[in-house]
């Protein structure tokens, strides 16, 4: 089950974001957001 969350973040994050989601990288921002999340614990 996916939970909603609600963010704030710099506004040239954003527009990496929207850059990588005009890419056809990422289906939308919370998939972004979720898989770079991952990727840091993972890493952590």
């Amino acid at each position: 089950m996916k939970t909603k969350l609600s963010i704030s973040m710099d506004e040239e994050l954003v527009k990496q974001i929207e850059k990588n989601l005009a890419e056809g990288s990422f289906r939308n921002k919370s998939h972004i957001i979720e898989y770079a999340l991952k990727e840091f614990l993972r890493r952590k």
